[in-house]
């Protein structure tokens, strides 16, 4: 009953496999053993936990038809094909990349879609002195800022995208720290996002 209401919720295009399912299953009732409530259950926490149970259900269909809509808008998008692409982003993400951009026409320079999702560094000035080390301006779209560090993550997560894993290993050979490999990343990948103009795929070579 449990595994099958798990292979209900987490489709195939989830891309979560029976043996994930049957390992959380099992984690599962094994959490379930030592519920400290087991021996001790009065009835109001049966009411309480039939309530929690009934709103995680809601929530996931409503996720679910969340993911239906967004699946119908993109169908027929170009760009939405053209973004997956690249190694690393997937559809979820690609959805969220293209709601925030709104159309990559509007902006006539990379530089200014790197500006709108806060990566650009910012600089501190005073009289003469210029600042060398400057963290990024965080302006503009948080979720597509988030979007693009998912999208580098994702790229670099065994070496799927080998251009960018080239490049995140020379930052960090320059002693660049983690978190500025990886923003340099995200800049990089927004110029590549500059296919959607070309109506092009992206090539790892």
């Amino acid at each position: 009953m449990l595994k099958s209401k798990f292979t209900e919720l987490l489709s195939s295009r989830r891309g979560r496999s029976e043996n994930w399912i049957c390992v959380r299953v099992t984690r599962l009732l094994n959490a379930a053993k030592q519920n400290p409530f087991l021996q001790t259950m009065y009835s109001s926490h049966m009411v309480n936990l039939r309530v929690l149970i009934s709103l995680i259900l809601q929530y996931q269909e409503h996720l679910s038809r969340l993911e239906e809509n967004i699946d119908a808008l993109t169908e027929e998008m170009e760009e939405y094909d053209l973004i997956q692409s690249i190694p690393g982003i997937g559809p979820k993400i690609a959805a969220t990349i293209l709601s925030e951009i709104g159309g990559v026409d509007r902006f006539d320079h990379p530089k200014k879609l790197v500006a709108f999702a806060g990566i650009d560094p910012s600089v501190f000035t005073s009289g003469k002195f210029t600042a060398t080390r400057n963290r990024i301006t965080k302006r503009g779209s948080r979720q597509l800022r988030y979007a693009l560090v998912m999208a580098v993550q994702c790229g670099l997560i065994r070496s799927r995208n080998l251009r960018l894993k080239d490049f995140y290993d020379r930052k960090r050979g320059e002693g660049k720290p983690h978190k500025v490999a990886l923003i340099a990343c995200a800049n990089k990948l927004v110029h590549w996002l500059y296919v959607l103009k070309s109506k092009k795929s992206f090539r790892i070579a």
